[in-house]
C-alpha cells in the first residue's frame, strides 16, 4: 500500500512561523518527500473552524477551504483554498496520493444559542456559514427527532446526528466535493466511536468520478480504543461494503511505547496477537505518533526502534511529520534512519510474515516478498550487546545483505551473510538496535 506521510503536528504552523502558510511550506517538500519513497499525504482538517487559527478539528463551514472572510479571516490556519488545490495538483504531478481528515462527529463556533424542544436544553447549534453550504440548526443535532443518542460525545461540541436526512446529504454531498472537485484521493475519519459505521460505508461507497473514470476513495478510521472494539468498528463500517475502510492500529502502538521506554519489554510480545497488524493486517494503518499521542503518551527513547517494526511489517505504515523532519529521524545521508526503512519497505516489504524467533530480548522475523519486492528478514535486539541467533529463512545458498539498521550506542554495520542450502543462516544486530537484510 506504500507508506503514508502524516503531514502535520499539532499547532504546527505556528511553530514553524508558517501561519496560514502550511499548505505553502509542505508543498515546498513534495519533491524531497516523493524522492524518499512516500506515496501519500495525509493533511489536517481543511474547512474554516470555530477560529481561522485552529487545527481545524471544531469545524464551523465545511465548506470555507479559506476564501470566505469570517471567524477571524479569510484564510485557514494553514492557508488559503488556491494553495491548497495547488498543493494537491503538485502532490499527483509527483506521484502523491492526498487524504482529508474529516471531522464529522461535532461542530463548533456556532452564531446563534437556539432551545431544543426535545429536552429544553439551550445550545450553541444556529450555524449561517458564508458559504451557503450546510445551513444547521438544532434538527441537525442531539437530541434530534431522529435519534436522541449515538453514544459518545466530543467535550461540550454540538453532536451531530446523522439520521437526520438533511446531515446525512450534505456531509454526503460534501466528501464527494472534496474527491471530486478539490482532488482529495481518500479520507481519514476522526473519531469514528461518535457516529456509524453505516456513515463510514456510506461514503465508501462512493463511487467519485475524475477525469470521467470512477474510483474508489482510500480511507481509515480513528478508533481510539481496544482490538476488541476496534475489529467490531471495521465489521459494521465494512459489512457488505465494496470497499472497506482501514483502522489506525492503537493497540500496535501501545506495545511500542513500551518496546522503546519500558526496561525489560520482552520481544515475545511482538509476535502476540491482539493488535491488527497480526489479526486484520489488510485494514492496519500502523503508526508510532500521531498529533494526539504525542501529547498524552510520547514515547522518549529509541523511536527508530518502532518504525522499525512497522516499516517492515504488513499493514500500512504512516509516519509523524515531527518525528520525520523536526525530530531529525530520517537521517537522509545513512542506513540508520526513516529514509533507509522507506525504502526498504517499498522495494522490499512484501508477502507473508513468519515469525523465526520470538524471546525476551531477541526477535526475527521474514517476509517472503511478492511481485518485484524481494521479501527480508528482520532482526530485533533489546540487549546492551551485539545479539543473535541461528533461524531458518526462506532463501536457500543465497547472499543476504543488510538494508538497514541501528545500534542505540554502536552503528557498526552488520555483516553480509549466506543461507546455506537449506535456508539456515546467523543473524546479528547491534546493541538495542535492528537490522534489515534482503536478499541479493
Amino acid at each position: 500500500m506504500g507508506v503514508m506521510l502524516q503531514a502535520f503536528y499539532w499547532d504546527c504552523p505556528r511553530a514553524e512561523n508558517c501561519e496560514h502558510q502550511w499548505w505553502t511550506f509542505i508543498k515546498s517538500r513534495l519533491p524531497a518527500i516523493a524522492q524518499v519513497g512516500f506515496t501519500a499525504l495525509w493533511l489536517p482538517p481543511v474547512n474554516k473552524a470555530a477560529s481561522w487559527k485552529s487545527m481545524g478539528y471544531d469545524p464551523y463551514d465545511y465548506s470555507d477551504l479559506g476564501d470566505f472572510d469570517q471567524k477571524g479571516g479569510v484564510p485557514t490556519w494553514f492557508g488559503s483554498k488556491v494553495e491548497l488545490l495547488d498543493l494537491i495538483e503538485s502532490a499527483h504531478a509527483l506521484g502523491l496520493q492526498v487524504y482529508a481528515d474529516l471531522v464529522f462527529n461535532h461542530n463548533s463556533g456556532a452564531d446563534a444559542q437556539e432551545a431544543n424542544p426535545i429536552d429544553g436544553e439551550s445550545r450553541w447549534t444556529k450555524f449561517s456559514p458564508k458559504s451557503d453550504k450546510f445551513p444547521r440548526d438544532w434538527k441537525c443535532f442531539h437530541p434530534s427527532q431522529y435519534e436522541t443518542w449515538d453514544g459518545a460525545t466530543f467535550g461540550d461540541m454540538p453532536d451531530l446526528c446523522h439520521r437526520t436526512p438533511f446531515v446525512y446529504t450534505e456531509l454526503i454531498n460534501y466528501a464527494r466535493w472534496l474527491l471530486e472537485e478539490i482532488g482529495f484521493d481518500g479520507f481519514r475519519y476522526d473519531m469514528v466511536k461518535g457516529y456509524g459505521g453505516w456513515m463510514v460505508r456510506s461514503i465508501q461507497e462512493l463511487r467519485a468520478l475524475r477525469d470521467d473514470s470512477s474510483f474508489k476513495p482510500y480511507a481509515v478510521g480513528e478508533c481510539w480504543d481496544s482490538e476488541r472494539t476496534i475489529s467490531d468498528w471495521l465489521d459494521e463500517a465494512n459489512a457488505w461494503s465494496d470497499n472497506p475502510v482501514g483502522a489506525f492500529d492503537f493497540p500496535l502502538r501501545w506495545r511500542l511505547r513500551d518496546l522503546c521506554d519500558t526496561y525489560g519489554f520482552s520481544l515475545r510480545s511482538l509476535a502476540d496477537r491482539g493488535v491488527l497488524m497480526w489479526d486484520r493486517p489488510e485494514a492496519a494503518v500502523t503508526f508510532v505518533e500521531n498529533h494526539d499521542v504525542v501529547r498524552d503518551s510520547p514515547i522518549n527513547n529509541d523511536k527508530l526502534l518502532a518504525y522499525a517494526v512497522i516499516l517492515t511489517h504488513e499493514g500500512y505504515p504512516c509516519v509523524f511529520w515531527q518525528d520525520y523532519f523536526n525530530w531529525s529521524l530520517a537521517q537522509p545521508d545513512n542506513q540508520s534512519g526513516i529514509d533507509a526503512l522507506v525504502k526498504v519497505h517499498e522495494q522490499n516489504a512484501a508477502g507473508p510474515t513468519q515469525v523465526l524467533f520470538a524471546g525476551d530480548d531477541l526477535y526475527i522475523m521474514q517476509r517472503s516478498g511478492a511481485g518485484d519486492q524481494s521479501g527480508l528478514v528482520f532482526v530485533l535486539n533489546n540487549r546492551a550487546t551485539w545479539n543473535g541467533t541461528w533461524v531458518q529463512t526462506r532463501w536457500n545458498n543465497t547472499r543476504l545483505v543488510p538494508a538497514a539498521w541501528r545500534g542505540r550506542d554502536d552503528l557498526g554495520t552488520p555483516q553480509q551473510k549466506w543461507t546455506n542450502e537449506s535456508g539456515w543462516v546467523e543473524l546479528w544486530a547491534a546493541p538495542r538496535g535492528y537490522a534489515v537484510h534482503v536478499p541479493a
